[in-house]
Formats: structure tokens, C-alpha cells, sequence
């Protein structure tokens, strides 16, 4: 069974009662998923940015688009239009097959982990999962890498205060600290 069709069989009818909510529409749901990486010393490294690129598309199934500068900073030494960032944003069922990775196989792989912070969870009941490198992830071989890069991972949720959301996040399997 998916993740998908847990929540819709399982999680979403313990979540109402939970809350209690008696509309299914009115319960959290998770709307997207959005995996990023800011590109800081790897701006005049036109490789780098290419190998961040293929490392963003195998771990997300999807292909990655590039975000510019709105405005140049002097202080940052950044123009306007230049690229600053690589972004990928999951919805539907790659959504649902990357939760499902993140949950099972992702963090188990991490050394020395022993959860998620229940802060990570904002006002509204989105989480945002900060990486320090990429090699947690399965997709990605180790010996494979010249490079490591972090990445940003952020759920974005319907829950609209953050008991929700954690009540969601944590129905859905994420391993938070006690």
C-alpha cells in the first residue's frame, strides 16, 4: 500500500477524529512538496551547477528549474539575472513517492540521527528540512560525487496552524524527537 492510499484509507479518518474535523475537505492535507539548493560558492562553477542539477533531478524524478536574482546586491557580489538558485517542485503522485523515500529510506540512511525537531514546523503547519549534503539520499552513490552540496525540503500543507500540521506530519511518519 502507498503512502497515498494510507492516508486516504488510514490517516485521513484517524486525523479527523483526532482534530476533530468533520469535513474530509476541511482536514490537513499535504499540497506540495518543494526541494531547492541555493547556489552560493558554485555560482562560477558552471560543472558544479550542472552536477547539482542531475543530482536535483535523480532524487526527484523531475526536472529542476533554475531561479534568478529579482535584484543585484553589491554586498553578496549578485546581479540581477543571475542564477542563484536550482528548485524543484513535486505535486500529485511524484509527491507522494518522495514522501514515501523521505520517510522509509532517507532518513534511516542519515548517521547519527534521532529525529526531526518539532520546530521545524511553522505557524501554518509547514515543515522546511535543511540537508547538509546530498548523499543521504539513495538516488544519489557516493562514489558517484565530486562534490557535496546541501538541499532545502520544504512540505507545504493545507493544516493552517501548526498543532495541525504536526498532528499530519507525524500520522504520515516522520520521525520527530520526543
Amino acid at each position: 500500500m502507498t503512502l497515498k492510499e494510507r492516508y486516504q484509507a488510514e490517516i485521513l479518518p484517524n486525523l479527523m477524529k483526532e482534530l476533530g474535523i468533520d469535513n474530509t475537505m476541511a482536514a490537513p492535507k499535504v499540497t506540495k512538496v518543494t526541494v531547492s539548493v541555493g547556489l552560493s560558492q558554485s555560482i562560477k562553477d558552471p560543472k558544479m551547477l550542472e552536477t547539482i542539477e542531475q543530482n536535483l533531478r535523480r532524487i526527484t524524478g523531475q526536472a529542476p528549474v533554475k531561479t534568478k536574482a529579482k535584484k543585484s546586491i553589491a554586498s553578496f557580489k549578485i546581479r540581477e539575472g543571475q542564477i542563484v538558485g536550482i528548485m524543484v517542485t513535486l505535486r500529485g503522485d511524484r509527491m507522494w513517492d518522495f514522501l514515501t523515500r523521505l520517510t522509509q529510506f532517507t532518513f534511516p540512511r542519515i548517521r547519527d540521527f534521532r529525529g526531526i525537531s518539532d520546530k521545524t514546523v511553522d505557524a501554518k503547519g509547514n515543515l522546511s528540512i535543511g540537508f547538509r549534503e546530498n548523499l543521504a539520499f539513495p538516488e544519489v552513490r557516493s562514489d558517484e560525487v565530486e562534490r557535496l552540496h546541501g538541499l532545502q525540503i520544504t512540505v507545504s500543507t493545507t493544516a493552517g496552524t501548526r498543532k495541525n500540521g504536526l498532528a499530519l506530519f507525524k500520522a504520515l511518519g516522520f520521525p520527530f524527537t520526543a
